[in-house]
C-alpha cells in the first residue's frame, strides 16, 4: 500500500472551477473520506487522483512516485464504482477473477487468490450465481472482491454504499471499516453522508464549492468545526446557530440579545488571550448540548415537538431565534410551554469571516 499526496490539484470544466488548488495527504493504510455535499469536487478529486481526470494544475504522489501524468493501469489502483459495473453475463467467480486474468497471471495463482478473496468476504456460497440474481449488498461485496484481489497500491470508493437500502447499508459500514483494517489499505472513499464519514473515517477531509474546509479526524470536525459551513455540515440534525457579541463580565462571555450571558470555557478563554474580545461572534451549540434545567439562565419557548422514540427533537423559540434540541425520549413538552435551557459545550465564530474563534 502507498502514501497518497495530493499538491495544489485544480481542475475546470468550461467556466466551472470544479477543484482549486487543493492538498491533503493520505498515510499508508488510513482510511480517508472525502465529505461534502452534490457539486463540491470531491469525485473529481477522486477521478484524479484514479487517472480518469487530468488535472489542469498540480501534483499527485504514490508514496514519492509522481503519478500525475499516468494512465489509470500505471498507477496500480483500484476503483469501486457508486454502479458496481459488474460484469452481467459472468459468474461471482469470474467478475472477481477477471482482473488477475486479464493481467496473465497463471491459472494456479488466480484460482488460489480469487479462492482467497470470496472466502474473506463470505461470497463462496454464490460464486455461481450471476449478477441480476444477488442483492445489493452481494453485489457490493462482488465489486469489492473485485478490487481487493489485484492487491492495488490505493482503493478508490465512490459512494459505494448509496445504492442499498439503509438497515443493509448500516450494517455493511462496519463490514467495510473491518475489511480495510484488516488488508490494512490505503483508503478514499467518497460520500455526502455524514454519519458515513464519522463512523468509518480515519481522517476527513470537507469539502465545498471546490475548496477545501477542513481536514481532521470525526472527532475534530465535529466538535471543533473551522467554521460555519463544517458545523452545519456535520451532525443531524446541524449545529444551531445565534449571533451575539463578546462580553467581559466576571469572565468573558457571549451575550444574546442583551439578554442572555453565557460564560466561556477555560478552554476558550485561553484561545482568546491573544484576540480581539469586543467583536460580533456567532454562537454555535449542537441540539444533544442543550439540556433542560429547573434554573437555567435561558428561557426557551417549545415551537415545535417530533417525537422519536428514544428522543425527541424539539425546535425551541428564543427571543425570535429557531434553535433544536435533542432531547431524551422519556420527555414530553408542549407548543407554547416556556421551559429553561442549559448550553453545555459552545463554540464561537467570527461573525464576519464565519471562522472558528473558539
Amino acid at each position: 500500500m502507498s502514501l497518497v499526496r495530493v499538491e495544489h490539484l485544480s481542475k475546470r470544466f468550461g467556466q466551472v472551477e470544479a477543484i482549486k488548488e487543493i492538498s491533503f495527504q493520505v498515510e499508508e493504510g488510513e482510511f480517508v473520506v472525502l465529505l461534502g455535499p452534490s457539486g463540491c469536487g470531491k469525485t473529481t478529486t477522486l477521478r484524479c487522483i484514479a487517472g480518469l481526470e487530468v488535472p489542469d494544475s498540480g501534483r499527485i504522489f504514490f508514496d514519492q512516485e509522481d503519478v500525475t501524468d499516468l494512465g489509470p493501469a500505471a498507477r496500480n489502483i483500484a476503483f469501486v464504482f457508486q454502479l458496481y459495473a459488474l460484469y452481467p453475463h459472468l459468474s461471482v467467480y469470474d467478475n472477481v477473477a477477471f482482473p488477475l486474468r486479464a493481467e496473465g497471471l497463471p491459472k494456479e495463482e488466480v484460482e488460489k487468490r480469487t479462492e482467497e478473496v470470496l472466502k474473506f468476504l463470505q461470497i463462496d456460497g454464490i460464486k455461481h450465481q450471476k449478477p441480476r440474481k444477488l442483492t445489493g449488498g452481494q453485489r457490493q461485496r462482488v465489486a469489492l472482491g473485485r478490487a481487493i484481489v489485484r492487491r492495488p497500491r490505493v482503493f478508490l470508493l465512490d459512494e459505494p454504499l448509496s445504492n442499498i437500502d439503509a438497515k443493509l447499508r448500516e450494517i455493511t459500514r462496519g463490514e467495510l471499516k473491518k475489511l480495510q483494517r484488516s488488508i490494512k489499505a490505503t483508503t478514499i472513499y467518497v460520500t455526502h453522508d455524514q454519519v458515513e464519514a464519522m463512523t468509518m473515517a480515519d481522517k476527513i477531509v470537507v469539502m465545498n464549492f471546490g475548496d477545501v474546509q477542513q481536514i481532521g479526524s470525526p472527532h475534530e470536525v465535529y466538535h471543533y468545526p473551522a467554521n460555519l459551513f463544517v458545523a452545519r455540515f456535520i451532525g443531524s440534525p446541524g449545529m444551531n446557530f445565534i449571533p451575539g457579541e463578546l462580553l467581559q463580565k466576571e469572565r468573558l462571555g457571549v451575550i444574546i440579545n442583551g439578554s442572555y450571558f453565557i460564560p466561556l470555557e477555560e478552554e476558550q478563554l485561553r484561545a482568546m488571550e491573544k484576540q480581539d474580545t469586543s467583536r460580533k461572534v456567532i454562537l454555535g451549540v449542537r441540539p444533544e448540548n442543550i439540556a433542560l434545567t429547573e434554573e437555567g439562565t435561558i428561557k426557551a419557548e417549545v415551537y415545535v415537538f417530533e417525537p422519536l422514540g428514544a428522543e425527541n427533537v424539539v425546535t425551541f423559540k428564543i427571543d425570535g431565534h429557531l434553535v433544536k434540541a435533542v432531547l431524551p425520549g422519556d420527555i414530553y413538552l408542549s407548543s407554547g410551554e416556556i421551559v429553561n435551557l442549559h448550553f453545555k459545550e459552545i463554540r464561537i465564530f467570527d461573525a464576519q469571516t464565519e471562522k472558528l474563534v473558539a
